[in-house]
């Protein structure tokens, strides 16, 4: 993909599309416009594998703080995006750290911190916006993982176009990874992603997505959603989410290799389909994904810990090679108690049919649960408490068996 090219295409968007007020126009300056967070938070994470091999528990603290500067005024306005990031190891230890918390040195002892710092420049012509440096993108065929103490980042350059209204164009191309954990910039030698698509929505109740990207020398990936919701009374609703991810491997792929295939132009079809009912404080969700090709569904070689967009997505992910899965899940909001900022949710998922290369179909199991708290007022106002826990249980040639928690304490902080 030439991202000139696709940079071009979003400009000329820009100059035609007049649905939209321009954002530039309304531009209060560099100065003006500009913010800066910092988001405390305390994380725990504790693996317990059944199966007597060695349990994972580590503990920190971070420090996540992000500054975006306003634009210029003008005709093309310039801005600058920076953050910083901290980790602090609380406990762990040999043996039972958690790469995804703390690297390691080579004795296997983990590094006391973690740290690293990013920025981006960025242009913006009407309500389209192109940013070089680096950032977290949040897209279904490449998004960073935010989801254990650090978040993940890349470096590259994105174009954000939303000149029409309800419409979003995106087109990137990343050459570096920074993984979570890790202070290095780019321990996995990232060659390149190219990033292209987009969503739309054609009105309050339905959307879709169109993505494509391409990881040098590991896959292309396509990728399409369809939302729909259907309002049937006061305070219910029905709601369907259909995710389709292609993926076609390169020849020898890691990836596929990983997962099933034999490394010779093997690909994969994941798909999943989720039903919301929600009325009142409840909602119900029934969703079935699956799995299909020569291989199962990779990611996060190239293009994020969080690009996997499916249904039946927990700790185990449900996407090996042929595998097919149910899930039942329930939420319960307690605003309509009198606790507002209180949230629950469980879940059951059962995956079967996987070819793990045993002489029959394996199956896995998982069972979810997560409540979580945030605070609504007061001198603490927005300060969260999420815990959430999965009860696993897998064959043996499919996935060893654990229970694992989570405990995360954030409180956001506006400083500017």
């Amino acid at each position: 993909m030439n991202l000139f090219k696709c940079s071009a295409l979003a400009l000329a968007v820009a100059a035609s599309g007049q649905a939209m007020a321009s954002e530039q126009s309304e531009s209060k300056g560099f100065v003006a416009d500009s913010s800066l967070n910092l988001l405390l938070r305390n994380a725990y994470f504790n693996r317990d594998y059944k199966d007597q091999t060695h349990d994972v528990e580590t503990w920190g603290q971070g420090f996540i703080g992000t500054f975006e500067s306003g634009f210029t005024e003008g005709t093309v306005g310039v801005g600058v995006d920076a953050y910083g990031l901290l980790g602090i190891k609380l406990d762990s230890g040999r043996g039972r750290n958690y790469g995804a918390f703390f690297d390691t040195y080579s004795d296997g002892h983990p590094v006391d911190e973690v740290s690293e710092a990013g920025a981006a420049v960025k242009l913006r012509l009407s309500n389209t916006v192109l940013r070089y440096g680096n950032q977290f993108p949040s897209m279904p065929v490449l998004a960073y993982d935010d989801s254990r103490l650090l978040p993940q980042s890349f470096t590259g350059t994105l174009v954000t176009s939303k000149e029409i209204e309800g419409l979003e164009l995106n087109a990137g191309h990343f050459t570096t990874d920074s993984p979570m954990g890790d202070s290095s910039r780019d321990p996995n030698r990232l060659k390149s992603t190219d990033v292209l698509g987009g969503s739309y929505a054609v009105n309050d109740d339905l959307s879709v997505a169109v993505y494509h990207s391409d990881v040098e020398d590991t896959y292309k990936k396509y990728y399409g959603n369809v939302n729909y919701n259907i309002p049937l009374a006061a305070e219910q609703a029905l709601n369907f989410d259909f995710n389709l991810y292609r993926t076609d491997y390169e020849d020898g792929a890691k990836a596929a290799l990983d997962f099933g295939g034999d490394g010779n132009n093997d690909s994969n079809t994941l798909w999943s389909l989720a039903a919301k009912y929600s009325t009142g404080a409840h909602a119900f969700i029934i969703a079935h994904q699956r799995s299909s090709g020569d291989a199962g569904y990779a990611y996060d070689y190239g293009d994020g810990g969080s690009s996997i967009y499916v249904a039946n997505s927990y700790y185990s992910d449900f996407n090996l090679k042929d595998e097919q899965s149910w899930q039942v899940s329930y939420e319960l909001d307690f605003t309509t108690f009198g606790v507002p900022g209180l949230t629950y949710k469980t879940a059951y998922v059962r995956g079967s049919n996987i070819d793990a290369g045993g002489e029959q179909d394996g199956t896995e199991r998982e069972f979810f649960n997560q409540v979580k708290y945030v605070i609504q007022e007061g001198a603490a106002k927005d300060l969260s408490f999420k815990l959430r826990n999965s009860i696993y249980r897998g064959d043996d040639d499919v996935g060893p068996d654990l229970n694992e928690v989570r405990a995360f304490i954030e409180y956001p902080l506006e400083i500017l």
